[in-house]
């Protein structure tokens, strides 16, 4: 790809590029506000629903169920139709659910609409996709873990504003119950901007969009599914279960694991929830700037080792954090896992734009739904009554430990054998 960046500068807007990088970051972090905007109103809404731990448990599993097909397909789509048009379509349909969500009056209704929201999770594909277009392969890793990083930050963030925004309609006048239905309207809004600004300020390609560089969906129609037999693959969709699937997990029970736990009040339980997500504004880009570094030295093999290291000391703070007997020791436990978790998000995708560089948008949507399947298959364990927080961080924690066990013995290696013989084919035949 001609034009791509070989340095970030990340406090620039000169050129397509860093427009680019500046919008799909900002993207991903609105698409949080949609996606995890009920998260830090659930003590609320579980109250004036009459939810049951069950049923709450139902919902978290929901919120993240759906964005595991959804990601998929925008891999595919991103191949296709490309990242600008994809973007605005899915920020523009995944709206609809964010602003009608208010509508719910029961449990089945609220758990429908929250099952449609997580389809705008996908947009992290859209961000890693795009990123990667835009940078050249010395600086991938670090530009995806910013983008990613300051995308995820949206998480925090909502943790801490959207309790605000719900005390100032109440503050209003409104019932609770009205709160929280007319605070959801704020991040649809949000994400109508964002589709503006996608459409006004960004291209596909540093060249420019597909349709003007002459990108057919003929070309895009080479994307493999016989990818998902590759090993490397599913080993980075593993390590991401383990680390996004665990960040999307604490982002929806924080609030109501220090609530329920340490007996704080919503806007002081979404405060701390919000600490957890701010660890992205550097966490994750260090993670990425590490995977670079690394990768220089000692090439895929470092980048693998660096991923199964902080693996190994994320499960570790994991299981620190859910021993915790009081708040200050959960905090300092929180920011430590939290730290190595989102390093382990940016060193996963400092890898993944080089294992099959013929289907980027494919992996990178693989890899993506990997997060969310672990994030669904995590909500199982908070869903159960049998089962307590404690316990279920506890088990997630010796999980993420075992994973890291499976990434240091995968061998990554920049593409799949096949097509390194099919690439030299193609060239002894045109010498």
């Amino acid at each position: 790809m001609k034009n791509q960046l070989t340095k970030l500068n990340i406090f620039s807007l000169k050129g397509v590029q860093m427009r680019t990088f500046h919008t799909t970051w900002l993207m991903f972090f609105v698409c949080f506000f949609g996606w995890f905007g009920l998260a830090p109103l659930m003590p609320t809404i579980r109250a004036e629903l009459h939810l049951t731990k069950a049923q709450v448990g139902n919902t978290i599993i929901a919120s993240v169920a759906a964005t595991i097909i959804a990601r998929l397909l925008i891999g595919k789509l991103c191949d296709t139709w490309g990242p600008r048009k994809t973007a605005i379509r899915l920020l523009l349909i995944g709206s609809m659910p964010v602003f009608l969500v208010g509508l719910a009056h029961d449990y089945t209704s609220f758990l429908l609409f929250r099952l449609a929201i997580g389809v705008i999770g996908a947009s992290f594909v859209i961000t890693q996709f795009h990123t990667s277009m835009m940078f050249a392969p010395n600086i991938k890793g670090t530009a995806n873990a910013v983008t990613g990083g300051w995308g995820n930050l949206g998480g925090g963030v909502t943790n801490m504003v959207m309790p605000l925004i719900f005390a100032i309609i109440v503050g209003f006048g409104y019932t609770k119950a009205e709160a929280w239905r007319y605070a959801m309207i704020v991040p649809g809004v949000m994400m109508l901007i964002i589709a503006f600004l996608y459409f006004k300020y960004t291209k596909d390609t540093p060249e420019g969009n597909y349709d003007e560089i002459g990108y057919t969906k003929a070309q895009a129609t080479k994307t493999d599914w016989s990818v998902l037999a590759d090993w490397r693959i599913l080993a980075l969709t593993m390590a991401y279960a383990m680390c996004f699937g665990m960040e999307l997990t604490f982002d929806n029970v924080a609030s109501l694991h220090f609530v329920d736990t340490f007996h704080l009040n919503q806007s002081a339980a979404g405060f701390w929830a919000g600490v957890f997500g701010f660890m992205n504004l550097f966490a994750r880009a260090l993670g990425g700037i590490a995977s670079d570094k690394v990768g220089k030295k000692f090439g895929m093999r470092g980048k693998g080792l660096l991923l199964a290291g902080v693996l190994l000391l994320e499960g570790c703070g994991l299981i620190l954090f859910a021993q915790a007997g009081s708040l200050f020791m959960a905090i300092t436990c929180m920011l430590t896992f939290a730290l190595f978790l989102k390093m382990s998000n940016g060193a996963t995708y400092g890898i993944v734009p080089f294992v099959n560089a013929k289907n980027v948008g494919l992996v990178s949507g693989i890899v993506g739904a990997g997060g969310n399947l672990g994030g669904m298959l995590f909500g199982f364990l908070f869903k159960s009554t049998s089962i307590t927080y404690v316990q279920a961080f506890t088990y997630i924690g010796y999980t993420v430990m075992v994973v890291s066990v499976i990434v240091l013995i995968t061998r990554f290696q920049k593409q799949p054998a096949v097509d390194e013989k099919l690439e030299s084919s193609k060239l002894a035949g045109a010498l």
